[in-house]
């Protein structure tokens, strides 16, 4: 096992939790953070590689960085040009019945709904 695999995870707030989740709950940012894995790229190379526009592609990232699981910088080409790169940051996730029962503690009001879960009936909006 390397450093990184034995270090305990991070404790999740209930929000956190949500938030990482709902983020992970859609197929389309899957495909960003499995294409992401492979290195960092800029916006339009990665629309390209995942299949989707820009302006979508820009709402799943913004899910994912809110989350903490990717993240983004503004870099100047060499022509001068303004390109978002966004790579993987760093992250493991130990989901057990405990704890979702600490993170639980910690939901605020605002919390299902920030995320987008919990309204409708199983996660229907």
């Amino acid at each position: 096992m390397t450093d990184r695999e034995n270090r305990t995870p991070p404790t999740l707030t209930g929000d956190e939790l949500l938030r990482v989740l709902a983020a992970l709950g859609n197929p389309h940012r899957l495909r960003i953070v499995a294409t992401l894995v492979g290195g960092r790229q800029y916006v339009s190379q990665l629309a390209r590689e995942v299949g989707m526009s820009r302006p979508l592609l820009y709402m799943h990232l913004q899910r994912l960085e809110a989350a903490g699981l990717v993240t983004g910088s503004l870099e100047l080409s060499e022509d001068g040009k303004a390109m978002k790169y966004y790579e993987v940051a760093p992250f493991v996730v130990h989901l057990t019945p405990e704890v979702i029962a600490e993170a639980v503690r910690t939901l605020t009001d605002g919390g299902s709904e920030e995320s987008g879960v919990g309204r409708g009936t199983r996660g229907e909006r």
